[in-house]
């Protein structure tokens, strides 16, 4: 398989899971998609250059928060996802007494989500990707084991909302 093959195939797999994660670090749509765009990138001229990448998934993710970091660091503000992002990730089924019920859950899910400290919600993120602790400890540049109390804390916060 040929260079420009893996990282197009890495490219289809993580594509939109990158992105939603660079939105999570506060970046509007038009930055994370830029973003998205220059991780991909840099994975093709460090693979075509030789460079071996054991776990390109972390490694996307890595690239992904170190890049949406510095991109965030020079905007003077930073925006939370918009209603009108928040109206295409949605997935209405129908009008019916169960789909007003999920949707006020997800409406007190998504505030208790906004309530996580960044780190947190950071933390949750990437592990939802599938990413492993070491993964996202070396991605955010924290110890293991504070990746695990981040995620316990976020984790015991959202139940407890859930179960309200």
């Amino acid at each position: 398989m040929t260079t420009h093959e893996r990282v197009d195939a890495i490219f289809r797999e993580a594509r939109e899971d990158v992105y939603y994660y660079v939105l999570t670090l506060g970046l509007a749509p038009a930055q994370a998609q830029e973003v998205t765009q220059e991780v991909f990138l840099r994975l093709f001229v460090t693979m075509r250059g030789g460079e071996e990448v054991l776990n390109p998934r972390a490694w996307v993710f890595r690239v992904a928060h170190n890049l949406g970091l510095k991109t965030k660091s020079k905007e003077r503000h930073s925006q939370e996802f918009s209603p009108e992002l928040e109206n295409v990730l949605a997935h209405p089924d129908d009008n019916s007494e169960q789909q007003i019920l999920l949707s006020e859950r997800d409406r007190r899910l998504r505030e208790a989500i906004r309530e996580l400290s960044p780190q947190q919600r950071q933390v949750l993120h990437l592990r939802a990707e599938g990413l492993r602790y070491q993964e996202i400890a070396e991605t955010l540049g924290i110890a293991t084991s504070t990746v695990g109390e981040f995620l316990r804390r976020a984790l015991n916060r959202l139940r407890k909302v859930l179960h309200e």
